[in-house]
C-alpha cells in the first residue's frame, strides 16, 4: 500500500511588528557591507578625518574632498552616510539651516568605528579588510553558500572560480597585494594590543610565524622583545617573495603541510580557522616536531563561545565562520575552545592555555 504523506498548513499568527522588521532588515543586510565598499572606495572617512579635526562635515563638502574635480551626487552619499550611521560608522549631526530651525543639514563625523578606516601614518586601515572581502570573485561565491550544506566537499569559491581561493590569489598579483595590505591592516592593532598585555615571547630566542605574510607581526614583536634574536617568516614562496626586507628576520617560502623550519617557539594566527580538523592537526604536527621539549606553538584564532548569543562579539565571530566555510574551507571553521584544545593533544601538545586578551581573537598556547 502506498504511503502519502499529507502536508497540513495551518494558519500562523500574523508576526508581531518586530518581527516583521527584523526579518526585513536581515533580507536587506548587504546594503551595510556594500556601503561600507563604498565609502572606503571613495575614501569618505579620510576626507572627513583631515589629519584629526573629524569635524562633521555635509554630504557635499565630503564630495568636494573625495570628487576635487567636481562631480557625484552628494544626495546619495548622504543616504549612504545615513544608513551606516545607523550601524555606529558614522555620527549625524543636524544643524539648523535657518534662523527659525525649520530646516536643518545633516552633516557627519567618525565614530569609533569610522576611525578604524582612516588611513594612519603607515598608510594601513582597515579599508584593504573590507575592499579585500567584496572583490567580485569573492562576492560571486555568496549566492552559493548553500551548497556547503549539500556538497561539503567544494568550496563556494571553488564552485563559481574552479579553483581554490590562496591558488587564485596567487595568480593574481593585485588580489595577492590587497590581501596582504589587509592582513597589514587588521595584524598592527591586533598586535598591539597581545603585545602590551601578553609576556609569552619572552625567553624565545628564534621565533617561526608561519604565514607571516609580509613579516608585520615578527617586526613588531621584535621590536618589543629584544631578546628574539631572529625571526622567520614563513609562508607560501609567491608571498615572501613580496615581503620587504627587516632587519632581523628572515624570509623563508615553504609549505607549512610538508615541513615547518625550527625555532624555540612558533607564532601563527588566522591559519587553523581556513583548514579542516584533518588538515589542522598535520599543521600543528609539522609545528611539534619544529619544537624543542618545552617549546610552545602560540596560535591567535577566533574561538568560538560554547552557547550562542545576540552580543557584538559572538555575531562576529559566526559571520567570520560564514565567511571561512564560503570562499576558504567548507570544512575549515572557527572553534570552540574545547576543540582546539582536543586538536593539540591529537597533535601531541601536552598543555594547553587559552588566554583572552583581544576581543575577536584568543592568544592559545599549545606547549610541548
Amino acid at each position: 500500500m502506498e504511503n502519502h504523506v499529507s502536508h497540513v498548513t495551518t494558519t500562523a499568527e500574523q508576526p508581531s511588528n518586530e518581527a516583521r522588521l527584523g526579518i526585513l532588515e536581515l533580507a536587506n543586510m548587504i546594503s551595510v557591507p556594500m556601503s561600507l565598499n563604498a565609502v572606503v572606495r571613495l575614501n569618505v572617512p579620510d576626507a572627513i578625518w583631515q589629519g584629526g579635526s573629524n569635524s562633521p562635515l555635509s554630504a557635499s563638502a565630503i564630495l568636494s574632498h573625495v570628487l576635487p574635480d567636481g562631480g557625484g551626487d552628494a544626495e546619495n552619499l548622504q543616504r549612504i552616510l545615513r544608513m551606516l550611521t545607523s550601524y555606529g560608522v558614522f555620527a549625524e549631526h543636524l544643524v539648523s539651516a535657518d534662523d527659525d530651525g525649520g530646516s536643518h543639514q545633516r552633516k557627519f563625523s567618525l565614530t569609533e568605528i569610522g576611525k578604524t578606516l582612516v588611513t594612519d601614518q603607515n598608510g594601513l586601515s582597515y579599508g584593504p579588510y573590507i575592499l579585500q572581502h567584496h572583490q567580485d570573485v569573492l562576492m560571486g561565491a555568496w549566492p552559493m553558500v548553500h551548497e556547503a550544506v549539500v556538497d561539503p566537499t567544494i568550496e563556494p569559491f571553488v564552485k563559481v572560480n574552479g579553483e581554490p581561493a590562496y591558488e587564485y590569489y596567487g595568480k593574481k598579483p593585485e588580489m595577492n597585494g590587497l590581501m596582504q595590505r589587509a592582513m597589514s591592516g587588521v595584524s598592527v592593532p591586533f598586535m598591539k594590543a597581545i603585545l602590551d598585555g601578553y609576556d609569552g615571547f619572552e625567553g624565545v630566542g628564534r621565533l617561526v610565524d608561519v604565514g607571516g605574510s609580509a613579516g608585520d607581526c615578527l617586526r613588531m614583536i621584535l621590536q618589543k622583545h629584544p631578546s628574539v634574536r631572529e625571526g622567520i617568516n614563513f609562508d607560501l614562496p609567491e608571498v615572501v617573495a613580496k615581503a620587504p626586507t627587516i632587519a632581523g628576520v628572515s624570509h623563508v617560502g615553504g609549505d607549512m603541510f610538508k615541513s615547518i623550519p625550527s625555532g624555540d617557539a612558533i607564532f601563527m594566527k588566522w591559519v587553523l580557522s581556513t583548514w579542516t580538523d584533518s588538515e589542522c592537526k598535520l599543521i600543528m604536527e609539522n609545528c611539534y616536531k619544529a619544537l624543542p621539549v618545552g617549546g610552545k606553538l602560540i596560535a591567535c584564532e577566533p574561538v568560538l563561545p560554547t552557547k550562542s548569543d545576540d552580543s557584538p562579539r559572538t555575531r562576529a565571530l559566526l559571520e567570520n565562520d560564514i565567511f571561512v566555510m564560503t570562499i576558504y574551507r567548507a570544512k575549515g571553521k572557527n572553534r570552540t575552545e574545547d576543540e582546539l584544545r582536543q586538536l593539540g593533544l591529537s597533535a601531541g601538545f601536552s598543555h594547553f592555555k587559552p588566554i583572552y586578551i583581544d576581543y575577536f581573537y584568543t592568544v592559545l598556547e599549545f606547549q610541548k
